[in-house]
C-alpha cells in the first residue's frame, strides 16, 4: 500500500507513522492491485483525530475517528474501513456490479456478511421530485439552511451543472461539483 500521511497541528513522529502503515497494511488482503492510503491527523481541542481514505480497484473508502489517544483511534479506523470493506464487497458481488469483485477489484473467493447490514438490496423508502433553480452556492446553503437540511441539490448559475452543497462536522460548508 502507498501511503500519504499529513499531519494538521500535530507532530508526526516515526513510531505513529510506522504504526499507521503497519495497521492500514493488513487491509491489503482485500485487494488485488496496490491501493494507496491518505491519512490526515489532526487535533481538535482535547482530541486527536484521524482520517483515513484508501483508493483501491476504483472504490473509495474512508473514515474518521477521533478519540484522547492517536493509537486508539487508529485502531478504531482499521475497524471502521475494514467493516466498510466487508459490507461493499458483499453489495458489489450481489446487486449493482456483479464483476466489480472479479475483474481487478476487490479480492474474490470469500464471503464476507456484516452483521450490521442486511445483505439484501438498498431499499428505497421514499422519492422525491423538485424543480431545480439556478442559484450560486451561496443561495443553495442559505436554501438549505432554511430546510433545516443537511445538504441541497441546485443547478450552478455559473457552470450550469448540477452541484450539491453540505455541511461538513467542523460546521463549514462544502461544494460537491460534477467532473465530466
Amino acid at each position: 500500500m502507498k501511503f500519504n500521511i499529513i499531519a494538521r497541528r500535530y507532530d508526526l513522529t516515526d513510531k505513529i507513522r510506522e504504526y499507521i502503515e503497519k495497521k492500514l497494511s493488513k487491509l491489503d488482503k482485500f485487494f488485488k492491485e496496490e491501493a494507496s492510503a491518505r491519512v490526515v491527523l489532526g487535533t481538535i481541542k482535547d482530541n486527536d483525530y484521524i482520517e483515513a481514505q484508501i483508493n483501491a480497484g476504483g472504490m473509495i473508502f474512508r473514515a474518521e475517528v477521533e478519540d484522547k489517544e492517536i493509537l486508539a483511534a487508529i485502531d478504531r479506523i482499521v475497524d471502521v474501513i475494514e467493516r466498510q470493506i466487508r459490507k461493499n464487497k458483499t453489495r458489489l458481488a450481489k446487486k449493482i456490479k456483479p464483476t466489480a469483485t472479479e475483474d481487478n477489484r476487490l479480492i474474490s473467493g470469500a464471503s464476507f456478511v456484516d452483521d450490521d447490514e442486511p445483505a439484501g438490496e438498498f431499499e428505497i423508502v421514499k422519492k422525491k421530485r423538485f424543480a431545480v433553480k439556478p442559484m450560486s452556492a451561496e443561495e443553495a446553503i442559505l436554501q438549505m439552511k432554511l430546510l433545516g437540511h443537511s445538504f441541497f441539490v441546485f443547478k450552478n448559475i455559473e457552470t450550469n451543472e448540477m452541484n450539491v452543497v453540505y455541511e461538513r462536522k467542523d460546521g463549514k460548508y462544502a461544494l460537491i461539483e460534477s467532473v465530466d
